[in-house]
């Protein structure tokens, strides 16, 4: 389904990013250069090594036209390169001189943002080479940057756990602690997660940490509405932190690299695992699909770049597979809940499933009491992990089943909300859902089990806009 092609082993130390255009796959490293391949053959360009940078390489991105390359680098410049010839256009030098760790372009090429290890991020005019607008976050240095699709917006992440939300006059709309550890990437998926009302967009945004942990969160942005930045859910997988993480072009596929060496590759939608790949022999630090072909590019500190094409016709066989198992789960045979457990990182109990003949109706009934008595599965934590796995998989049957979108969903009745409101602990909920939950002197979280700092209820106007329109359109 998915295959090594091809190996690039010219950087003398660590890659740290890989990035594609339509033509050209660009990488960088601690060698302090970026190395740019054509795609028909893999072979290097004439111009290529790209030499300017005094330091280490840490993040490389083309525009979306593919005309021009950014890269920045310790020496705290962000480079803009010509990609017909290979020239320097121009070198813009962070204000503070701090290390620069990560550059992206607009989705319209007319600005990219750099951000820098003491926190500045600074978002440059890409015509006149000049500073346009400059902020900064509070704590952290500054290692992780995405555009939303729209470019209305871009978030940042930094090395103390915070995702900060930014508008295109860097103006700051949000920051909250995101990841415990330190965040290491993040990025936004091209495609919108649901039509939402006119001047209202929902958007998926993954965000990677050294907490080992990728988060999932639904962005929604109205000019006349505002912002909001709702958590939807982690993914499972890796043992060690997390280093990289990227959608797909199409939105459909999103990859993750690891210092446990590994690469996962996930259905967006589905949110299971469809490949593991592990032929990396250090941590593997960047990973990128191209644009218009089914091509993954991943780097690691082993000084290689891998280049991973997918098989379209069983990656489409088995979404298909995929789809059709999770809408039908009480139909699984034996050997269907063999294949979940596998993808949910629980291999080790197969044989004891099929030794009690648990097929996909008995998986879902499945409680603590029979996985201790009759399943005889001794450890708490690991029978933990199983009904937790067991109640993602009947949330998200019901929600595929009844085709409403998980964030129009509340989370206590686990209905289509009806008059949603935000409570302090920055989630929606059905609002009489919510008042009984509080009514009854619960002073803690639906969905975090911590306690509310406040139990005032604020009614969510942008999501039951969206909702209603999602009703329009769907609802005869």
């Amino acid at each position: 389904m998915v295959k090594l092609i091809h190996t690039l082993a010219d950087h003398g130390d660590d890659v740290n990013c890989c990035a594609f255009s339509s033509s050209l796959l660009a990488t960088c490293s601690l060698d302090k250069t970026i190395r740019l391949y054509s795609l028909s053959d893999f072979s290097e360009l004439p111009h290529s090594p790209l030499k300017f940078h005094t330091y280490a390489v840490h993040w490389c991105c083309f525009s979306p036209s593919g005309h021009l390359l950014a890269s920045c680098s310790t020496d705290g410049t962000t480079v803009l390169w010509n990609m017909q010839n290979g020239q320097t256009l121009a070198v813009m030098e962070q204000p503070s001189g701090s290390p620069v760790r990560v550059c992206r372009f607009s989705p319209d090429s007319t600005c990219l943002v750099s951000g820098a290890a003491d926190g500045t991020v600074v978002l440059w005019n890409t015509q006149s080479y000049k500073l346009h607008r400059c902020g900064s976050v509070k704590d952290g240095s500054l290692v992780a940057c995405a555009f939303s699709p729209s470019g209305d917006l871009f978030v940042t992440g930094s090395s103390c756990g915070d995702l900060t939300v930014w508008d295109d006059k860097m103006r700051c709309l949000h920051s909250e602690k995101a990841h415990d550890l330190g965040i290491t990437c993040c990025d936004f998926s091209s495609q919108p997660v649901s039509d939402g009302a006119q001047d209202l967009q929902f958007f998926r945004l993954a965000s990677c940490g050294q907490d080992c942990q990728i988060k999932i969160w639904i962005v929604s942005f109205s000019h006349i509405l505002g912002f909001e930045l709702k958590y939807k859910s982690t993914l499972s997988g890796h043992c060690a932190p997390v280093l990289a993480c990227a959608f797909s072009h199409d939105g459909q596929m999103l990859v993750s690299g690891s210092v446990d060496k590994s690469i996962i590759v996930y259905d967006a939608n589905t949110e299971n695992i469809l490949h593991t790949l592990t032929q990396h022999t250090r941590y593997v630090t960047t990973c990128a699909f191209a644009p218009n072909t089914l091509l993954l590019a991943t780097g690691s500190m082993d000084k290689t770049v891998n280049i991973w094409q997918f098989d379209t016709e069983a990656l489409c066989q088995a979404r298909g597979t995929e789809d059709q198992l999770e809408q039908f789960t009480e139909d699984w045979s034996e050997e269907d809940v063999s294949v979940w457990l596998c993808e949910q990182g629980l291999k080790d109990l197969v044989g004891i499933f099929k030794m009690n003949n648990i097929d996909g109706k008995e998986l879902l009934n499945l409680t603590k009491e029979s996985l201790a008595d009759d399943l005889k599965i001794e450890s708490l934590g690991l029978r933990s992990k199983v009904l937790r796995k067991i109640e993602e998989l009947r949330t998200k049957v019901k929600s595929l089943s009844s085709g409403i979108p998980d964030e129009f969903i509340c989370p206590i009745t686990r209905e289509l909300m009806k008059e949603p409101v935000i409570a302090s602990d920055g989630y929606s909920y059905e609002k009489e859902a919510m008042e009984n939950w509080i009514g009854k002197k619960k002073r803690t979280s639906p969905m975090t089990n911590l306690i509310l700092p406040s139990v005032v209820l604020t009614p969510n106007r942008t999501l039951k806009m969206a909702i209603d329109r999602w009703l329009e359109t769907h609802q005869k």
